[in-house]
């Protein structure tokens, strides 16, 4: 077993903690921990680790394991009433105390820290540096530190004000909307804020927020009043920041002492950006090489600055952003209408392409194999949304748990409802994938014949994506030169290319590795005697020679040649793409 090694491009497996090892498959709607069962620590064993670290992940991201508002009950820590509540086990995203893990997932719940700090240490031991939440935007309304009650959100502040530049929370006043005092919530009245209340995560100003708002969290406060607009530059250049700012130091310190590696970071677009630099530098000063990746969508009215937030998180310190908008564009190929065109539409090279967070999943997206989702074609269209949306750019790869085996989260499971998502706020469990965890042998031993070659494919593709044509590479996309092409996987009468056929071209100049990549996106047909043509200025980019062969790596094992004359004038002969298929060449 190796030490992780930070250089690597990062392939980030992602785990709720809560469902990954829980092989309790009763899954009552809105069941308790005792009915539902619920995974431990302990569980992301030794077997589990080897085989996320053989499958090519280097990063491991263990979601929701700071300790959050629950409606379970332990010594000490008395249950959190459901006014405040999305679920009986509670929102990861409702953080209770910023300096605990939440005891569901230990042994012992009274020696949660040290079986956590055991969990970082099996994954350093198998090549895993660990990324855990960072929530920097809201708490839950419960919020109270028993570990560090010096630094609790909320102590010492000022109620009277809307607004203190050194207040945690923004505290309402009789003049907003709502109705006036008590704090009337969807579920009921929260006996602490009966007399005060306080802004909501999503920065509702109400005494009366509603069932679709982030009720159950408190907006925090980085000295800038949000309600005046996004102008927060009077924030830097001066060396008494805010006190939040002081306590999420606090934080950030805290964890990375234990042995994070990493942090992802909630909402991250909500927050102010010269928070984030000065935040990210004072990190690096303690470990220059602590990763920090941002989930953040520019099209949030509620984003704190009026440039693109994906450029200005990279900008102060990031190492990537969510790539939200390709994987809208994936998933509307199936259900809006979208082309696989369409993924030329976003931008190409420059810094946000190659530094980015990619993925397919995650907790807050529907499960692919969803029947009601990604058009009902179930686990094999994240083969080619894989392959593109992977293999384009050297930027962070992202695979949630449950994705490799087809997952499809059918059926309600608490709060959110039957919503194609595995819940986050509930006891649950993930059946399908409990075939391949197999009561911790993690060998994948119950699952169908369909599930353990999805689960292979997906390891190789991960493995070629090492290649230096991927992860030192740069793109040249092939779509806008073969929209002319009827050669180009067209179906049912179309008079243009490009609907269901994407191609594209990597290559690195160091080690002149250069790769063709097709994805065939059409769930049922089978794209006929497909012809892709390479243009001479791809030739050229390529290193032009007189023939070129393309030995076959990923879908398929022939071997196909050309000269550059006929790819650039007929294209390539790659014969029929299966529906769903991907094949990628190697160039020599």
């Amino acid at each position: 077993m190796s030490e992780p090694d930070s250089a690597e491009r990062p392939v980030i497996y992602q785990l709720l903690v809560r469902t990954f090892g829980n092989t309790n498959l009763n899954r009552k709607p809105g069941g308790t921990l005792a009915e539902n069962g619920c995974g431990k620590f302990r569980d992301i064993n030794e077997a589990a680790l080897a085989a996320i670290r053989a499958m090519g992940f280097n990063h491991i991201w263990l979601t929701g394991v700071l300790e959050q508002a629950s409606g379970t009950d332990y010594p000490g820590r008395p249950v959190d009433p459901p006014e405040i509540l999305k679920g009986v086990a509670g929102s990861p995203y409702a953080i209770r105390d910023y300096f605990d893990v939440c005891p569901d997932y230990a042994e012992e719940p009274g020696n949660r820290i040290p079986e956590f700090r055991e969990l970082l240490e099996r994954c350093r031991r198998h090549g895993l540096r660990t990324i855990i939440d960072f929530v920097p935007n809201h708490v839950a309304r419960s919020y109270a530190s028993d570990v560090r009650p010096e630094l609790s959100f909320g102590e010492g502040d000022r109620r009277d004000v809307f607004f203190d530049r050194d207040n945690h929370f923004y505290y309402l006043n009789e003049s907003h909307p709502g109705g006036g005092p008590p704090l009337k919530l969807p579920g009921g009245l929260f006996s602490p804020e009966t007399e005060f209340g306080r802004v909501t995560g999503n920065n509702s100003v109400t005494w009366s927020p509603t069932i679709n708002e982030w009720y159950e969290t408190v907006k925090l406060n980085y000295g800038h009043d949000f309600t005046t607009g996004r102008r927060t530059s009077h924030l830097s250049g001066s060396e008494d920041v805010p006190r939040t700012w002081r306590t999420m130091d606090a934080i950030i310190a805290y964890w990375q002492e234990m042995g994070a590696d990493g942090f992802r970071c909630d909402m991250a677009h909500m927050v102010p950006m010269e928070f984030w630099s000065w935040m990210v530098k004072r990190a690096r000063s303690r470990d220059l090489k602590v990763l920090f990746i941002a989930e953040a969508y520019d099209g949030d009215p509620a984003k704190m600055t009026d440039a693109d937030v994906l450029d200005q998180l990279l900008k102060a310190g990031f190492d990537g952003a969510y790539e939200h908008p390709t994987y809208k564009i994936l998933q509307g190929i199936y259900e809006s209408g979208k082309w696989a065109n369409d993924i030329d539409g976003e931008t190409f090279g420059g810094e946000r392409f190659h530094h980015c967070v990619r993925y397919i999943e995650n907790h807050d997206e529907v499960r692919v194999a969803n029947p009601r989702h990604w058009g009902g074609v179930g686990m094999g269209a994240g083969k080619p949304a894989a392959a593109v949306m992977f293999g384009m750019s050297r930027a962070a790869i992202m695979l949630y748990s449950g994705q490799e085996i087809g997952e499809p989260a059918i059926g309600a499971e608490g709060f959110s409802g039957d919503d194609g998502r595995t819940s986050i706020f509930d006891y649950t469990a993930m059946p399908e994938f409990q075939k391949w965890y197999n009561g911790g042998k993690c060998d994948g031993a119950k699952l169908s014949p369909a599930q353990k070659s999805l689960r292979k494919w997906y390891g190789e593709l991960l493995a070629i994506l090492r290649e230096p044509a991927f992860t030192a590479g740069d793109f040249y996309g092939l779509n806008h030169a073969n929209k002319q092409n009827p050669a180009f996987g067209r179906t049912g009468g179309e008079t243009w290319s490009g609907h269901w056929l994407y191609a594209f071209l990597r290559r690195d100049s160091h080690s002149g590795q250069a790769f063709l990549c097709l994805a065939n996106f059409h769930p049922t047909e089978t794209l006929a005697e497909v012809r892709v043509v390479i243009p001479e200025d791809a030739l050229d980019w390529l290193g032009k020679a007189v023939g070129i062969s393309f030995e076959g790596k990923l879908g398929c094992r022939n071997k196909l040649t050309a000269n550059a004359h006929e790819l650039a004038v007929i294209g390539l002969a790659a014969g029929d793409l299966e529906p769903l298929g991907v094949r990628y060449y190697a160039l020599k």
